[in-house]
């Protein structure tokens, strides 16, 4: 490597690094429109379930059969998983599937799901990305459930599950008044009741109930109704995870780029602890109706002295890196920070391929860590027309590293492995893949890998 060239890879280097310095990431997943985000944190990985807004109509209602997730390991690159699990299609009873939640227990995912506001039901997998299997071939809690009446106009919907620390598992839902707060006890298998329902109560209580424990404090956060500003608020209670409860503040104001509904979940994850939620941002910059096509944001929040969350202030990209992405283990292709163009489609091989791949489109990868070197890059492609996978340092239009030609094959899954040698560059930086062409769909991608 020249001087000059040596010189340009490391002033790229260096605006990464600064990059990473930048205290909501927002959006998080930017291929898909998803909405009422849940957590689970399992295994070195954080979930994401979310309705699917891409299968509502423009305008007029939400449709939402089916359920999403997208995961990371380091909350700045995600992984979109797909739909895990169709109530249409999977269950002889529900036609919707609105705020999922999802926890794990001995060995099994646990899926709850909202058939609209009029009941509940379950589905396990074995896998936080599903198949999800529906298995009671009924509702698991309906508006007749002893404890849910009297209720006056409520949803039931937005399951909030939790496990507490002497096993004890719960379930949270309800929505639309200060009195429509429901909270039932689960059995060790995760899919009956024990008990009736238990009534509880909220300020301003409107929708998404979810419940966190932290330092013995058991914190009830939701979304506050219009007329509170549909910001997201708390309650706290040191007694137990249904008594106790008073009313805390907010978590968070409504977001930017809403001005509609507000669904969100708190999580912790290598020390740090998050609000993921959704707003409007991609819909409004794709100038469509914003009404039914919501994205997926996130942000850190901290704790006081005492126990009180402090009040999370909304950024742009302000989420901390937590750990770079190791580039010579295989890497999914539908994992990335930030995309144009591209969309993602179940794969034969399993998981889901980037498609849809024109000339111009990208995707970009921050904070990969090459270490002291790399020689090569492996990509699983499958060419229709065929076209050039250019690697390059921080964007679209960064220093390319190396290409990798991809042959016209003609088939949408039949997949080769093609390779290209990479320039030398050490070190953790921000990595983009731009695909070129001829007009059309070029190809799609299942994995890469780079070699040392």
């Amino acid at each position: 490597m020249n001087k000059k060239t040596a010189l340009r890879v490391l002033l790229c280097c260096l605006l990464q690094v600064m990059s990473f310095m930048v205290l909501a990431d927002y959006p998080i997943i930017s291929n898909r429109y998803l909405a009422d985000p849940a957590s689970l944190v399992h295994e070195g990985r954080v979930y994401v379930y979310c309705s699917n807004d891409d299968e509502s109509p423009l305008q007029g209602g939400y449709n939402i059969p089916n359920v999403v997730c997208i995961s990371t390991a380091d909350m700045k690159n995600w992984t979109d998983h797909g739909i895990v699990f169709d109530a249409a299609r999977d269950t002889t009873w529900a036609k919707k599937s609105w705020a999922p939640t999802a926890i794990a227990r001995d060995g099994k995912i646990f899926l709850y799901f909202g058939n609209g506001g009029a009941n509940i039901g379950v589905a396990v997998a074995d896998s936080p990305t599903g198949p999800f299997k529906e298995v009671l071939g009924k509702p698991l809690l309906e508006h007749s459930t002893p404890g849910v009446q009297p209720a006056k106009n409520m949803w039931l919907f937005d399951p909030g599950a939790f496990i507490d620390d002497d096993g004890q598992a719960y379930l949270y839902f309800g929505g639309n008044g200060d009195d429509n707060v429901r909270v039932v006890k689960l059995k060790r298998d995760m899919i009956s009741l024990d008990g009736d329902v238990i009534k509880m109560n909220a300020q301003n209580f409107f929708e998404a109930a979810w419940v966190f424990k932290r330092n013995g404090i058991y914190y009830f956060t939701y979304s506050a109704n219009p007329r509170a500003g549909m910001s997201f608020d708390y309650m706290t209670s040191t007694e137990s995870p249904i008594r106790g409860f008073t009313y805390a503040g907010k978590t968070s104001d409504q977001p930017p780029l809403n001005d509609n509904n507000h669904h969100a979940a708190h999580f912790e994850f290598k020390g740090k602890w998050y609000e993921v939620y959704h707003n409007r941002i991609v819909a409004n910059e794709a100038g469509i109706p914003t009404g039914f096509r919501r994205n997926i944001a996130l942000d850190s929040f901290d704790f006081d002295d005492k126990g009180k969350i402090i009040k999370k202030v909304p950024t742009f990209d302000g989420v901390v890196q937590a750990g770079f992405l190791d580039p010579f283990d295989k890497v999914e292709a539908e994992t990335f920070n930030a995309q144009k163009g591209i969309e993602t489609e179940p794969c034969k091989t399993g998981g889901m391929n980037l498609c849809d791949i024109q000339n111009g489109d990208w995707v970009k990868l921050r904070g990969v860590n090459f270490g002291d070197g790399v020689k090569s890059f492996t990509v699983s492609a499958a060419g229709k027309k065929g076209g050039k996978i250019q690697v390059r340092v921080g964007g679209p239009e960064g220093l390319i590293l190396g290409t990798c030609d991809v042959a016209a094959a003609g088939e949408a899954q039949e997949w080769k492995e093609v390779g290209c040698s990479i320039r030398k560059i050490t070190g953790a930086i921000d990595l983009c893949l731009k695909f070129v062409g001829d007009n059309g769909d070029l190809f799609s991608i299942d994995w890469w890998q780079f070699k040392k």
